[in-house]
């Protein structure tokens, strides 16, 4: 088992969250993959962008729906300073996890991390969970509070 991946599992049991990683057959990478492996919406899909903090220096996560995109400039406001793209291995450094599997919880170390508010309109989600092929469905608001991410808005209208 991949240390990425034993970590996600070891963050959500110790948020006393009982739900079951699922290994799919094929690349969860994009939402549109991961969506078509869970079965879900697109919009079920939680998933973790990550910016540089232009003025810090560290990464910023944003956790967003399948379908939506992060506006920059919204972000940025969020974030108190201007975002940038975080290369590779900036977000193997602070996240613990490779682009592709990043997961909003069983990171290497806190972070400042915002929540959209659209995935709250469904039942369960689907989230990385370390790997390209690993994925878990939680309830988002549970995930909304493991997280400890701020809800706003910050996706293109």
């Amino acid at each position: 088992m991949s240390k990425s991946l034993k970590r996600v599992e070891n963050a959500l049991a110790e948020a006393g969250v009982d739900v079951r990683v699922v290994e799919m057959p094929g690349s969860t990478r994009t939402a549109e993959e991961a969506a078509a492996a869970a079965g879900c919406a697109l919009d079920q899909i939680a998933k973790s962008i990550i910016f540089r903090g232009e003025a810090s220096g560290h990464v910023v996560l944003f956790i967003t729906a399948g379908g939506n995109r992060v506006d920059p400039g919204r972000a940025s406001a969020l974030a108190g300073q201007a975002l940038g793209r975080a290369d590779a291995d900036l977000v193997r450094a602070e996240t613990g996890f490779a682009i592709g599997g990043v997961a909003p919880v069983g990171l290497i170390a806190p972070l400042q991390a915002f929540f959209d508010p659209r995935l709250l309109d469904f039942a369960e989600v689907w989230a990385a969970a370390g790997t390209p092929r690993h994925i878990f469905a939680i309830a988002p608001q549970k995930l909304l509070e493991i997280t400890g991410a701020t809800p706003a808005d910050f996706v293109q209208q």
